[in-house]
């Protein structure tokens, strides 16, 4: 076999020193200093620490304050509420990326589109899905929120409520045919929510889209209703119970990952 001439490394490209907007700069440095003092920092401190001339260092503090990325107490700076705002949005994107790395992550190793979804303020909300072109998801044509009684997320998420709350939902979203397989009453479908045991799969064929069977795993995170689902063509039904327990483990593996990013 021919030896192959190793790549050449990466380099990153470098931005030419001309583009750059020097006070922005400076103002990210100053940025990055009072968040290292938790209990503040003088000006004169900051401006020692990032190498700036002391005028300069007060001019960015007074903006920086005015735009509410920096307080002022008794001559000291914090981080400001715009600041922590940003940290906060941060923070969310990344949990986001966390359940959208699992999702993928789980969708390969059972071969099927995945759905994560949660039950908050009284409603099914579907927090992340992934695919593929080869096995796309099911398509929402009828309101995920109003027919948790036909698919399995749904179902999942009920079952894990108390009998106030499934009543409740129930309520506000009476139990209606969406497909000819869909559970017929309100009474039909609590008592089959009472007999899911705490952690089993509920799985649910051609109730909620013809053509498709899904499976739904619940998720333990504190007192949020959350499930883990699974959906695969009619014709692989046989498949269903299987991709439900494979999906079961691999969930039990990485709950903490997840459990960390419940509420996306």
């Amino acid at each position: 076999m021919p030896s192959v001439a190793p790549a050449p490394p990466h380099r990153v490209p470098t931005v030419p020193s001309g583009t750059l907007i020097g006070s922005v700069q400076r103002a990210v440095r100053l940025l990055e200093r009072v968040a290292e003092h938790q209990h503040g920092a003088p000006a004169k401190q900051l401006a020692r620490e990032t190498g700036l001339a002391l005028p300069t260092a007060y001019h960015l503090l007074r903006t920086l304050v005015h735009e509410g990325y920096l307080s002022r107490d008794r001559g000291l700076f914090f981080l400001g509420e715009a600041a922590e705002r940003l940290s906060s949005s941060a923070a969310r994107q990344k949990r986001r990326s966390t359940v959208a790395d699992l999702l993928a992550r789980w969708r390969d190793t059972v071969g099927a589109p995945v759905y994560y979804a949660v039950y908050v303020d009284g409603e099914v909300e579907v927090k992340g899905v992934s695919d593929t072109a080869a096995s796309p998801a099911v398509a929402e044509w009828a309101d995920f929120r109003e027919t948790a009684h036909a698919h399995a997320i749904g179902q999942c998420l009920l079952s894990q409520l108390d009998d106030a709350a499934r009543r409740d939902h129930l309520a506000r979203y009476p139990v209606r045919a969406i497909t000819p397989y869909t559970v017929r009453d309100g009474h039909s479908l609590l008592r089959r929510l009472e007999r899911v045991g705490r952690m089993d799969p509920v799985l649910e064929r051609q109730e909620y889209a013809l053509g498709t069977v899904c499976a739904a795993i619940p998720v333990t995170a504190g007192s949020t209703a959350a499930a883990v689902g699974l959906s695969l063509p009619a014709h692989q039904a046989d498949r269903l119970p299987a991709a439900a327990r494979q999906l079961q483990a691999e969930v039990g593996r990485l709950l903490g990952s997840l459990s960390l990013s419940i509420n996306i």
